[in-house]
Order: structure tokens, then sequence, then C-alpha cells
């Protein structure tokens, strides 16, 4: 027997508020509802004292104010139409009071009962807000204004025997049941929304992780003043840049290598290798562009500070930064291994081969959907074709790189290559690794 009560009081919860509503709904309709019951046990209270206490009158308002709010709840849970039983209750609340003062008699006679009419516009400032509130307030003040003529012009003195005692002990109950009521609903309505803030909060910060796991995730695509531009503007982000130093690392027969390889491995080694490129990257400042197959791409001097390096007087340090990456990127390949796809066959060393170059380029990002930050220009086209040259293990410079870093590094005698485009032959030079601190200075 308990359980159906217990599930019926569940059901009738349901109908009451819905999974549909929102935080703000479930607020307004609960607080409604609880207005509802206060006012309803108010008025029946307020009946029983008079009864009690021997004095009588037509009970007919008072028993016809809770036929209406039962009848309209009853509609409401059959219908879910909020709205209207909010009217409803709201019209009841103004008008019921003022009736009953009038039934009584004088202000005096009915102990202010008017007064219950104010939870009227507080109710409908709670449930809708001050706007909708202002004619339910204007309402009331037209009701109290008829009371007062009504009181001062056709009133007379007669108080349906009611003493003045009676009327100063019920003056206190009106004044403290309706006080209590305001009280009771701004309270529970104060609760309701500081609770309804922390949930907002809770929901704020769940927000906050994931557009700060979106960022994230976007600054690995895009470099940062890159990303940052992305946000704020739709328009094609373009831009030229006066020198730049930019690195191809290829590994060697990685095509034969894939072959050897089951994917899955394939895919983790190559995953494991890039990864390690990237913290190196971020190690020494510079910015990794993007992977093509097995060809990772790394350009310095993409930055704000670099835009102006003449003007600031800033020494373009990115080009020794790109030379000692390319050497621990070939140290770390050459203590790698792979293993073949058939058991027993002996590890194999991996290798790769390094191309450096520095000058202008057109950096920018393409497409919407899968964008990519790219750099085209000549510069781009140096550095992969002087990759091309290198052999295992082998890191080639040109000559503009070269002039700038030959203080911190040995290097081969320069040779000349044919590169296709307006480039024609150019001078490479074979970085051999860093000048021993003597030999620098």
């Amino acid at each position: 027997m308990a359980r159906d009560g217990s599930s019926w009081l569940s059901e009738l919860g349901q109908r009451v508020i819905t999974s549909e509503d929102s935080e703000e709904d479930r607020l307004n309709k609960t607080l409604a509802i609880f207005a509802s019951a206060l006012m309803g046990f108010g008025v029946m209270l307020w009946l029983v004292i008079y009864w009690a206490m021997g004095i009588r009158f037509s009970s007919t308002v008072p028993l016809v104010y809770m036929v209406i709010t039962a009848a309209s709840l009853s509609y409401y849970l059959w219908r879910r139409n909020f709205a209207l039983f909010r009217f409803i209750q709201t019209s009841l609340f103004l008008f019921v009071p003022f009736i009953m003062q009038w039934s009584i008699g004088s202000y005096v006679s009915s102990s202010g009962v008017m007064l219950w009419a104010l939870l009227a516009p507080v109710g409908v400032m709670m449930f809708q807000g001050p706007r909708e509130s202002m004619p339910w307030f204007f309402a009331y003040i037209v009701l109290t204004l008829i009371s007062g003529f009504f009181d001062y012009y056709l009133g007379e003195g007669n108080q349906q025997g009611v003493n003045m005692q009676t009327i100063a002990v019920f003056f206190a109950l009106n004044f403290a049941a309706m006080s209590t009521i305001v009280y009771l609903l701004i309270s529970y309505f104060v609760r309701q929304r500081d609770k309804l803030a922390e949930r907002l909060d809770v929901q704020n910060k769940l927000l906050q992780v994931e557009q700060d796991k979106s960022e994230r995730l976007l600054l690995n695509i895009l470099p940062g003043p890159i990303a940052a531009r992305l946000k704020e503007q739709h328009a094609t982000i373009a831009d030229g840049f006066a020198d730049v130093t930019v690195m191809f690392a290829d590994i060697i027969n990685f095509t034969r290598l894939s072959e050897e390889m089951p994917p899955k491995i394939m895919v983790t080694m190559l995953n494991e290798v890039f990864t390690h490129f990237d913290e190196l990257a971020g190690k020494h400042g510079l910015e990794k562009i993007k992977t093509i197959g097995d060809a990772y791409m790394v350009a310095g001097g993409l930055d704000i500070h670099h835009l102006h390096a003449d003007d600031l007087g800033v020494e373009r340090e990115y080009s020794k930064a790109m030379c000692a990456l390319a050497l621990d990127m070939v140290e770390f390949m050459a203590a790698q291994s792979y293993m073949a796809a058939q058991p027993g066959i002996m590890t194999s060393q991996m290798h790769i081969h390094v191309g450096i170059g520095t000058g202008p380029v057109v950096a920018g990002v393409i497409g919407m959907k899968k964008f990519i930050y790219d750099l085209w220009g000549d510069t781009v086209n140096l550095a992969s074709r002087v990759t091309a040259e290198a052999g295992a293990g082998t890191i080639l410079l040109d000559d503009t790189t070269w002039a700038r870093v030959r203080e911190d590094f040995e290097f081969e005698e320069p040779r000349i290559i044919s590169v296709k485009g307006k480039k024609g032959e150019v001078t490479i030079h074979r970085l051999l690794g860093r000048k021993a601190p003597a030999q620098a200075s």
C-alpha cells in the first residue's frame, strides 16, 4: 500500500514538473504551487479561527476560493497548461482578499485582510519579472483605493459585532501570516536561485574544461597567434614573412618499412617518432607546421617577435635553434630500431635525412573543415630539394642559413646542387655537429 502511494506521488510529481522543463520553469512551477498551498492553508485557518471565536459571516468566499484553486490545479495536472493555472491563482490572490473584506465590512472590521492581495504582484514579480508585475500592482493599488472610498463615504461605524480587541488580534494575525508567507516564498526563491546558480557554476566549469580542451586541440593544429586570429575573424588568413628558416626531415626507406611492418606497429612507431620530434621542436622554441606521410616540417621565425627583427635589433637565433633541433632529431633516430613483420628477423636502424633553408615565405590557413596552416614559396621548395640531396643521417643547409650559424657549428666543404625553378644552382653545406665552446669563441 505504501509502495502504491509512493508511486502515485512520483507520477503526480512528474505531471507537475516534466523532464523537458528548464531550471527556471521548474522553479516557477514549484513556487506557484507552494504559494497556492500556503494561501489555501491561510484562508482555511483564518476561517476556522473566526468561527471558533463565535464570529459568524458568510463562508461562501473562502469555500469558492478553495473550489476554484482545486479545479485549476486539477486542470493543470490534466492539460499541463501552467500559464492558465498561474493566471487563475494570481487573480484569486488579488481579488479574494478584497471580496472577503467587503463581505465582512470595513478595513478595520476585516482586520486588514486585503493585505493578502499583495501576494499577487509579489508572486508575479518572482515568477515572471518586474515588468509583468506592474499591472497587478496597479490593480492592487486601485482596489485598495476603492476599499478606502467605501470605508470613508459608505461606512456607518458598524463593525458587525466585532469588538476592538478581536480586531486588534486579527490585525496582528493577518500581518503576521502575510509577512510569513511572503518571507517563506522569498526565502524559498532565494535558496532555489542559489542552487540554480551552483548548478550553473558547475556547468560553466565543465564548459570551461571542454573549451580548454578545444583550445589545446586548436593550438596543436595552429600556431598560437594564428589560432587567436582564426577565432576572432572569418576572413582569409595570409601573411608574408621576409625571413623564415624551414626544415624538412624524412624517414629513409619508409615505404619499404611500411610494407614489412603490420599497420598498427607502423602507425605506432611513426606516432612515437613524431611525438618526440614535437617535444624537441617545443624545447627549441620552433613551430611544427605539419607532417606529410613520413616527412616532418618545422619553421622558425613565424612569431610576432620576428616580424620586424631587423627593426628591433634582434638576432635571428631561430636558425641556430633549427640546426640544434636537426642534430637532436638525427641523434634520436640513430638510437631507434624497427621490428620486421616476420618473427626472428633482426631489427634494423631507422635514419632520417634533413634539409634546411632560410628566406621569405607566405603562410596562411587553407580550408574551413580539416583546415591546415601551411607555408609556400621558394624557401620551402629549396628546403625540400635540399632534403632530397641528403643521405642517411645527413643534415644539409643552404648558404643563407650556413652564414648565420657557421660560428657555432661545424661543416664539411660546401658543394653545389641544381634546384628546379628560380633558384637554379645553389650552394649547400653539410652540418656535422656543434663546435666546442672554445672553438665557437
